[in-house]
């Protein structure tokens, strides 16, 4: 007997949604747990059912796990920020504020970025014009 493709929707038969969450809760712990043994991943999974109880798995403790979250969600957003306020200088934005020397080296930024832009230009447009010339030479060969 083989599997058969289901709508992916909400079952309106609660004991068929139960039984549903219940194989598929558990077959979603089983491969976190899986993913955890085999790659030495860190995981924490919480899950909720529709009737509030918690279902939880972690490699070590979900509140390590969460806090290793945080700490690179921190990072990661204040990484964001600064990249936004690099991106506004160079776009010529919140130059307000900047010294010589720090105008003088975004200039050099601004300059290095539009030669390796014109050089990777340069090179898209060479390699067009040779597809074009196999192409044109493939029709008449």
């Amino acid at each position: 007997m083989t599997r058969r493709k289901i709508e992916i929707k909400r079952i309106d038969k609660k004991t068929a949604r139960q039984v549903t969450f219940s194989k598929r809760n558990k077959g979603l712990f089983k491969k976190a747990m899986e993913l955890s043994t085999l790659c030495d991943a860190e995981i924490a999974l919480i899950v909720f059912s529709a009737t509030g109880k918690r279902f939880e798995y972690s490699s070590l403790s979900v509140q390590q796990v969460i806090g290793r979250y945080n700490l690179h969600s921190d990072q990661n957003l204040n990484r964001t920020d600064q990249q936004s306020v690099e991106l506004q200088k160079v776009k010529g934005e919140e130059l307000d504020g900047l010294n010589t020397e720090e105008l003088q080296e975004l200039e050099k930024m601004v300059h290095l970025s539009l030669h390796r832009d014109v050089k990777k230009k340069d090179e898209m447009f060479l390699n067009e014009i040779t597809d074009h010339k196999q192409k044109v030479g493939c029709h008449y060969a």
